[in-house]
């Protein structure tokens, strides 16, 4: 199985993309149960969603699903939201919380996935962060992420169809978050919120370090403004996609122009 894809490019811009894959080892398939192996919780679309709506970025793509492991929450097994419900870094349960697995994985079994996966995506994106870094003095990791509007088991009403995460503020330049904001409100047709449910998951937070020249930012969208139905079947919707593409494109065109003031890193 080839784990990560990586594209290389020479904008200051690097698009993480660890929810799409749709792989599974052989032993995780056969571990799951019939509602595992729906995996209803993947990004779906998101990289046809992102794809050449700018030139030269760099992407990091995982092709193995989130229930093999979740690459975006800590190594440690430290929830990224305590006190609400979310899902571990090998899930045992999915988004709605029902059980996903005929046998569940074993503690041994989870240690091993974290070299063997986890390690793995996040080796290729450091030395992407790293290179392009080098190239520009400064890089911004835009994290990629997708999830159904309406999950009433991980947060209430509907979520808005623009969820921007900088982990309150912290991992990015406060211009950045000014861009990706400014840029979205533009788009009236389309809700928003900065640092709501979601405030950026382990990738955002582990990664963002501005002081360092190092900026992350998550962008989770809601499924119901690009695919027709966000239930099995999981149908995308090229005309609502082509329209929040317009709006997609003006966010990383605006992020790619973007440069730290003289004397910043």
């Amino acid at each position: 199985m080839e784990k990560v894809k990586v594209k290389s490019g020479n904008s200051p811009l690097v698009l993480g993309l660890p929810h799409v894959g749709t792989l599974l080892t052989k032993q995780v398939n056969d571990s799951l149960n019939d509602r595992g192996r729906m995996l209803s919780d993947t990004d779906w679309y998101i990289d046809r969603l992102y794809d050449s709506l700018l030139g030269d970025v760099t992407t990091v793509s995982a092709t193995f699903h989130r229930y093999v492991i979740d690459l975006n929450r800590d190594p440690s097994g430290q929830s990224l939201y305590p006190g609400q419900n979310t899902t571990e870094l090998v899930p045992l349960t999915d988004f709605d919380g029902n059980t996903i697995w005929n046998s569940k994985p074993s503690t041994q079994e989870i240690k091993k996935r974290i070299p063997e996966f986890h390690a793995t995506y996040h080796k290729a994106l450091e030395l992407e962060l790293e290179r392009v870094k080098n190239i520009h003095g400064f890089v911004l990791l835009y994290d990629c992420h997708s999830i159904r509007s309406v999950i009433p088991n991980l947060f209430e009403g509907v979520l808005p169809d623009f969820n921007i995460g900088t982990n309150k503020g912290t991992s990015c330049d406060p211009l950045i978050e000014k861009i990706v904001v400014d840029t979205v409100k533009k788009y009236t047709n389309y809700s928003n919120v900065l640092n709501g449910r979601f405030t950026g998951g382990w990738t955002t937070r582990n990664y963002g370090l501005p002081k360092q020249g190092y900026h992350a930012i998550q962008m989770e969208l809601a499924q119901s403004a690009y695919l027709s139905d966000e239930n099995e079947g999981w149908e995308y919707d090229d005309t609502k996609a082509e329209l929040i593409r317009i709006t997609l494109t003006d966010i990383l065109t605006s992020l790619a122009q973007w440069k730290p003031l003289l004397g910043d890193k």
